[in-house]
């Protein structure tokens, strides 16, 4: 069966040099040092209570519902021509109560720059009128804040399960999280050897200061 196959935020040369080198001094398998890099990267992940590495091909699904009072279709709005035929388009099918934008949970937490995202696929699953596949260039989406606004005229009713594909993640880890990844490959290894072993590494300690980095990454 497979492993887990994340992008880890820290590279084996960037964790094993300096201080923690007599750490990882056993360590001399790839696979195993890809492994505890992996384990380290999901830990930083878990605290966060979100995506931070580099993913592709995230399925997410989640129930359309709110609709912001701007969108509202029975206010007086004013129009361009394409939006005149997107707003008959949407009285046509029978419904003026049509969700216009949702957001995707994963989204850079900060130093929005550093973050890489794209949506590939949108696929609407109605209660009702069957199912419809989103073009993605049709689509307003916003990295930085995981805002996506349907275009004007898709037929979005309350309720609708909306079906997303997409990518995202730190294309460059930013260099306090790399660190809070670096404290808690050490706590991994530290907590794993003998007790009578003086490292001189406590991995509760090591995992603290990973956490208080943490902390401005954590969901709120």
């Amino acid at each position: 069966m497979a492993g887990d196959s994340a992008t880890p935020l820290v590279t084996w040369a960037q964790v094993s040099e300096g201080a923690f080198a007599d750490l990882l001094r056993d360590y001399t398998n790839p696979s195993a040092q890809q492994d505890l890099l992996i384990e380290a990267t999901r830990l930083c992940e878990s605290i966060a209570d979100r995506r931070l590495a580099q993913f592709a091909n995230l399925v997410e699904t989640q129930r359309a519902e709110a609709f912001d009072i701007e969108d509202a279709l029975d206010a007086y709005i004013p129009l361009d021509p394409t939006s005149q035929l997107g707003f008959s388009r949407g009285q046509s099918l029978g419904s003026t109560m049509l969700v216009r934008h949702y957001w995707v949970r994963s989204y850079p937490p900060r130093v929005p720059e550093y973050w890489t995202g794209s949506i590939s696929q949108v696929e609407l699953l109605r209660s009702f009128s069957g199912a419809q596949v989103v073009d993605p260039s049709t689509l307003q989406y916003e990295p930085d804040t995981g805002h996506v606004r349907f275009q004007l005229g898709t037929f979005v009713p309350a309720g609708t399960t909306i079906v997303t594909t997409y990518s995202g993640g730190y294309s460059t880890v930013p260099a306090d999280l790399a660190r809070a990844c670096k404290y808690l490959v050490a706590s991994i290894v530290a907590s794993e050897l003998n007790p009578l072993d003086d490292t001189g590494h406590n991995p509760l300690e090591l995992e603290a200061k990973a956490t208080d980095i943490l902390t401005a990454y954590m969901r709120e």
